[in-house]
């Protein structure tokens, strides 16, 4: 039968799925399965968490790799544990080599734009303070889809197709010649619907398993990343690896409503949501029009961003320190230069007043929230040959200016976008949510909130709503399915309007929510292949 894998003409309906004792969600149905088969099995959730980090990194290698970074956010016990698995720049990396080396600003691609990669070390931190499974067995499903096979989802073929035409002007270049041998087959990327087999990842996975995550930092794989960086250009040094440690952190929140909304602290800028929420909520007071709402939502959202641009860095190197962002006093500031009409915004002074995330919920009442990701796309496009670690390219995000807080500095790590979030009330944890989507994140997050908070809607719902997004200066991408009375009345408010037919860009989620009665309600994205599965 002749049928298009990739057109869906009519809008279809998501019902939001329950559980009773465990739920997974997540971006695509393997990890999801793999997931709840680790709950069955007696695995918690952080257990089913790992499972699932793995199985992305071999079904989803258009969003994250063995090179990525990630962040959790876990509640046990409805208390919440942080964790910051990202990675610093090369040692020798500086903003003086690059320009000895004739750059004009920080590569996106390539050996220069490599950090520290933090993922393995996640899981590994992860599983040694909250794991109960073998790790090995955890690492079984993703082994097993690697040499067995998968089948390619629908969305995954799309980003597929465009990461290799993005790399392809390098296709005659062999520092990329580990990209096109490991995710490409001739040069094509594969289709909805077929079938890919890549046995270097799963023998590199099962070295990780085998070595409980040593041999990626301190033995066989470290010695293959060192050795393949120096011959191709690249700063990334056995000494980086060895000396590379996840850090665990306490989660920042504020009030919305009677919700505590968390995030992770710098240098992730999940201190965005918090900003611009706080603000909203000043501004909100006594204001019940849809469109009216709306236009404070991205006003707010707009000043937290370019806040958090220039304020966020590495904790230590911060100008403001967290608390002096998320004031009361610096809140009402901000809210305070915002008017009924677009702004242009500007950075204040508070001194002066392609990712995957999902998420898991077990028996006990524990519940993480997870995201991984190499940036953008497959990152570096970077593929250290015959291992199938295709390296992240978070030096991107550091600044190219000296006299910036986030400049470039070897050995520290640098401004982050990839953000879990989680929710809470009254001291008990209600469950994990996430957006994930580069610079809409932040976006993402404050919209499923308002959506379930202001509005009352279910995960489901939420998720599926039409959302918009700040891309610069007065100008909103928004979703063909937005209402058109707001529309409207953003323009005559002097937003500059693109509407946009392609979800792909405005961010991919799940959540998971535990009801008084401690079931388990949850949704995932009609933006991608996912699924919610419960028990």
């Amino acid at each position: 039968m002749n049928i298009k894998q990739n057109q869906y003409p009519y809008p279809s309906r998501r019902t939001a799925v329950y559980g009773k004792n465990a739920m997974a969600a997540s971006g695509n149905p393997y990890a999801s399965m793999a997931g709840i088969d680790v709950l069955k099995n007696g695995g918690n959730c952080v257990d089913a968490a790992i499972a699932m980090a793995m199985v992305h990194v071999v079904v989803e290698p258009t969003c994250n790799g063995l090179g990525s970074d990630s962040f959790a956010i876990v509640s046990i016990d409805d208390k919440l544990y942080g964790l910051n698995a990202s990675g610093p720049a090369p040692e020798k990396l500086s903003l003086d080599y690059l320009k000895k080396n004739s750059y004009k600003e920080i590569p996106k691609f390539g050996p220069l734009t490599v950090d520290v990669p933090g993922a393995v070390g996640g899981w590994v931190k992860l599983h040694k303070r909250f794991g109960k499974m073998p790790f090995k067995e955890l690492a079984s499903y993703a082994i097993d889809y690697a040499r067995n096979g998968f089948v390619v989802s629908p969305t995954i073929s799309d980003l597929w197709e465009s990461e290799v035409e993005k790399y392809s002007k390098y296709k005659d270049d062999k520092t990329f010649k580990g990209f096109f041998d490991t995710f490409t087959r001739s040069g094509s990327a594969p289709k909805a619907g077929e079938i890919f087999i890549n046995e270097d990842i799963g023998n590199t996975l099962e070295e990780i398993a085998k070595t409980y995550g040593e041999s990626f930092y301190k033995g066989e794989l470290a010695e293959k990343i060192s050795n393949y960086m120096e011959k191709n250009g690249g700063l990334l040094s056995k000494k980086d690896l060895e000396n590379y440690q996840p850090e665990w952190v306490d989660p920042i929140s504020i009030n919305y409503k009677g919700y505590d909304i968390w995030e992770l602290p710098p240098n992730t800028h999940g201190i965005t949501v918090l900003m611009a929420l706080k603000q909203f909520a000043l501004l909100g007071k006594g204001k019940t029009s849809r469109e009216e709402r709306t236009h404070y939502a991205i006003e707010s959202l707009k000043s937290a961003y370019v806040d958090t641009k220039d304020f966020v860095a590495e904790k230590s190197r911060m100008k403001y320190k967290e608390e002096e962002l998320l004031s009361d006093l610096y809140a009402k500031k901000r809210a305070g230069e915002i008017s009924k009409k677009a702004k242009d915004p500007k950075v204040g002074t508070p001194g002066q007043g392609s990712t995957v995330y999902f998420c898991v919920a077990d028996k006990d009442g524990n519940m993480i929230s997870f995201i991984q990701s190499n940036y953008m796309g497959f990152g570096s496009g970077i593929v250290v040959e015959n291992t199938g670690i295709s390296l992240n390219n978070r030096v991107a995000n550091f600044n190219f200016n000296e006299d910036h807080a986030n400049s470039l500095l070897g050995g520290v790590r640098p401004y982050h976008t990839i953000i879990p979030g989680f929710i809470s009330k009254d001291n008990k944890s209600i469950g994990p949510f996430g957006v994930m989507g580069g610079f809409m994140q932040p976006q993402g997050h404050m919209q499923v909130l308002l959506r379930m908070i202001d509005e009352g809607l279910n995960p489901q719902a939420a998720l599926d709503a039409p959302r918009w997004q700040w891309m610069n200066s007065k100008t909103i991408e928004i979703e063909e399915e937005y209402e058109d009375y707001i529309i409207e009345d953003l323009k005559n408010r002097g937003h500059d309007i693109k509407i946009i037919k392609d979800r792909t860009d405005m961010g991919r989620g799940e959540i998971i929510l535990k009801l008084d009665n401690g079931v388990y309600i949850g949704g995932t994205e009609g933006r991608t292949d996912g699924s919610v599965l419960g028990i």
